[in-house]
């Protein structure tokens, strides 16, 4: 197997840091991303610890800032002369309270789906200087409880939830990823290709440090004892960044099980997806410039 740069956000924890062990063990430099350089550092020790020969960098940032986002991929754009795979694998589910990040947006939009695409538009300079550069957005199965999207309140002012707006940055996700590969084939990027995966129930931390109200507390409480084990949570990002079976492969949402799975479309319109689309355009402007 050829040997990829793949970077990994938010690998410092749950399936992110999974998919780096996993990775790294066969043979593939991965560059742990996260926001405390602390517990990057512990990462790596620990992946070394059970794999001297493991080929590990770090990139810090904390995704909750378009200005942090902008710095670390200043750095990258100067370290590498390309990028393999870009794994959007960051991502959480905040509390009962609605906060707005430094940027102004709601945070789990901003951690969800404007971050990946601004670090994906960011470092695609690098990205097409591969062979075959990969783009990957992880998804969840939660999108299909979506509540219906209100492009007039993304700062949700009127109406937020903790787990339903993660619900729905998962929901926005899809629709962005599938803009993307639009989008690259409209610019005639054919070396790079944009795919979303979905972990299934996995049995991490995920969700429990977050007070998301007493009735889904205890959901993801009780559900923690059906998941699948991290290892298998780690199985489709894993794929999506090596298998030749996803060769030239893009605009494609994969399940759990690595098989092409049709997400639920009940709010979907072309038009919705050129409006989410369009408004993270707008709000990264200032750091990136994107030309239809």
């Amino acid at each position: 197997m050829e040997k990829k740069i793949i970077l990994i956000t938010g690998a410092t924890d749950g399936i992110g840091k999974e998919a780096a062990k996993i990775l790294s063990k066969e043979g593939h430099k991965i560059i742990i991303q996260g926001r405390n350089p602390e517990k990057i550092k512990k990462v790596i020790e620990e992946i070394k610890s059970s794999n001297k020969d493991a080929d590990l960098d770090s990139a810090v940032a904390d995704l909750l800032s378009f200005k942090q986002i902008k710095v670390m991929c200043d750095v990258l754009l100067k370290k590498y002369d390309h990028l393999d795979v870009l794994l959007n694998n960051a991502g959480a589910v905040f509390d009962v309270e609605r906060k707005l990040t430094e940027d102004g947006e709601e945070r789990t939009f901003q951690l969800n789906v404007y971050a990946p695409f601004l670090l994906s538009h960011l470092l695609l300079p690098i990205i097409q200087k591969s062979k075959s550069g990969r783009i990957i957005f992880e998804g969840s199965a939660s999108h299909k409880v979506a509540r219906e999207p209100d492009f007039n309140d993304m700062k949700c002012e009127k109406e937020y939830g903790g787990q339903g707006n993660y619900n729905l940055s998962k929901l926005y996700l899809i629709w962005l990823m599938r803009h993307f590969a639009k989008y690259l084939k409209k610019k005639g990027i054919k070396n790079v290709t944009a795919n979303a995966t979905h972990p299934g129930m996995v049995g991490t931390n995920f969700g429990h440090n977050a007070d998301k109200g007493f009735l889904v507390n205890m959901i993801y409480k009780i559900g923690w004892y059906f998941s699948d084990t991290i290892d298998k949570g780690a199985l489709s990002e894993v794929f999506l960044a090596t298998s030749p079976k996803v060769e030239g492969i893009s605009g494609k949402y994969y399940s759990n099980k690595c098989e092409v799975e049709e997400p639920k479309e009940k709010y979907y319109t072309e038009e919705n997806e050129k409006k989410l689309w369009d408004y993270c355009v707008q709000i990264c402007k200032p750091y990136v410039t994107v030309e239809e």
